[in-house]
């Protein structure tokens, strides 16, 4: 991996934890179960990527996928869950931009890590063991 990919790739997790992070303070800011939960859910998140991009383990390498498709996804349902629910104010809006940011700079990662969608279906089928058609006829 050339020294540009290594900084882009260091660029890209360092900006996708911080707006993580940003946010996951903003809903502790708000107190109640609810934001906490997902505050907490949020500095989870935040750790398990930096460490799904920082740790050469085999394993962690294998299941690198995981922690970033896991924030699109929880991000997604937060953002979800505040256009049905509300409450509508301006730091809710500021904070819908700052999710639609992360889900942004998680689809770029996966496509910088993986090449494409296609790219990342192989990688969870490779994390499961499954290798593809030819595999699975194989099995048969």
């Amino acid at each position: 991996m050339s020294p540009t990919t290594r900084a882009g790739g260091f660029a890209l997790t360092a900006g996708i934890v911080e707006l993580t992070l940003t946010t996951a303070a903003i809903h502790a800011s708000l107190g109640g179960l609810l934001f906490t939960l997902n505050a907490a859910g949020y500095v989870a998140l935040a750790m398990a990527v930096t460490a799904a991009a920082t740790i050469p383990h085999p394993l962690v390498r294998r299941f690198s996928w995981l922690p970033r498709v896991a924030l699109a996804a929880y991000t997604a349902a937060t953002i979800g869950g505040y256009v049905v629910m509300g409450p509508y104010f301006v730091l809710g809006w500021v904070t819908k931009a700052i999710e639609v940011a992360i889900v942004t700079l998680v689809v770029a990662d996966l496509i910088r890590v993986h090449g494409s969608p296609s790219g990342l279906w192989w990688a969870i089928g490779d994390a499961f063991g499954r290798r593809g058609p030819a595999d699975s006829a194989a099995r048969s």
